[in-house]
C-alpha cells in the first residue's frame, strides 16, 4: 500500500533520508575524510540556538584509549571501532567566559547562565546540534549511532574530557561508512503521538487505538544485535524500562558539581 510519505519521500532527498533513518553499530575501517567531517561539523553549527546564545560544544574523540574507554562506559564495544565519535555536551563555560570579559561576575548565585532554564535549553540546543549532524551524515551514505549509554557514568566522562565548571555531558554520536543493513524499526500509529490542541484524556482509551497491533509488528521485528529472537512487544518493553531502578543516574547532584543550580 502506497502512503502519502512514500509520494513525499519519492520526490524529496532529505524527507526519504529522514524516513529511512536507522541505527548503525557496525563500521567499516575506512576513515572519515577532513572535508567531510567539516561539513558534518558546520551543519551542527548551523542548528537553532536558543536566544543565539551557542550554548553547545562536541569533543572530537580520536585518542584510541579514550574511545575504550566510551566503550566500557557504555558496554558496547563498536563504539571504540567508530571512525569519527564525538560526545556533544552542553556549554555555558565559554559564555562565562564572555560575560566576564564584559565585567559580568559569573561567581553570584544570581549569574542567569547557571541556572535551570538556561541549563534545559542548552541541552536542547545540544541535540539540535546533534540530530543536524546525523541527518547531514546519512544523506553522505553515512551511518550513525546516538550514544546515550554514554550517560551511564557522567563522573567518568567529565574527567575523561576534562569538561570544566559549567559544562555536562547531553550525548554521544558514532559516525562511519556502514557495514550492516539493519532493519527499519517500526514507528507506532501517528494517531498515538499527535494530537490536536490538548492531551487526551487519562481515561481516553481511543488515544491507545493500534497498540494491540503495534505490539505485534514490534515483536516480529528482530534486531541485528540478538538475530535468534524476536524483540519484545513494546507494551512489554515499557513494563519492564518502568521498572528499573536509575537512583544511581541522578543527575541533580552531579549538574550542581558542574556549577549549575537546577533548583531554580
Amino acid at each position: 500500500m502506497t502512503t502519502h510519505s512514500d509520494d513525499v519521500a519519492a520526490v524529496n532527498e532529505t524527507v526519504a533520508t529522514l524516513l529511512n533513518r536507522r541505527s548503525i553499530r557496525k563500521f567499516k575501517a575506512d576513515p572519515i575524510d577532513d572535508d567531510t567531517r567539516a561539513v558534518l561539523e558546520t551543519v551542527a553549527q548551523h542548528a537553532a540556538s536558543s536566544q543565539y546564545l551557542n550554548d553547545w560544544s562536541a569533543i572530537r574523540i580520536s585518542d584510541p584509549s579514550i574511545k575504550a574507554k566510551f566503550a566500557e562506559i557504555g558496554h558496547q564495544p563498536y563504539i571504540a571501532e567508530a571512525p569519527l565519535l564525538y560526545l556533544f555536551i552542553l556549554d555555558e563555560q565559554r559564555n562565562a567566559r564572555i560575560a566576564e570579559r564584559k565585567g559580568v561576575d559569573t561567581s553570584s548565585p544570581d549569574w542567569g547562565l547557571a541556572s535551570s532554564y538556561r541549563f534545559t535549553q542548552a541541552q536542547n540546543d545540544a541535540v539540535l546540534a546533534l540530530h543536524a549532524m546525523e541527518t547531514a551524515a546519512y544523506s553522505l551514505g553515512l551511518g550513525c549511532v546516538i550514544l546515550g549509554s554514554l550517560l551511564n557514568d557522567i563522573p567518568e566522562l567529565i574527567k575523561l574530557c576534562h569538561l570544566p565548571k559549567y559544562t555536562y555531558p547531553v550525548l554521544g554520536l558514532a559516525i562511519g561508512k556502514p557495514d550492516q543493513e539493519p532493519a527499519l524499526k517500526p514507528r507506532m500509529p501517528r494517531t498515538m503521538q499527535f494530537f490536536e490542541n490538548q492531551y487526551p484524556a487519562a481515561d481516553d482509551a481511543a488515544s491507545l487505538d493500534g497498540l494491540e497491533e503495534f505490539d505485534e509488528t514490534v515483536h516480529q521485528y528482530y534486531d541485528l544485535r540478538n538475530t535468534d529472537r524476536p524483540v519484545d512487544a513494546f507494551s512489554d518493553q515499557i513494563a519492564k524500562v518502568s521498572t528499573q531502578n536509575v537512583n544511581d543516574k541522578s543527575l541533580l547532584d552531579k549538574a550542581t558539581a558542574q556549577g549549575f543550580h537546577l533548583e531554580k
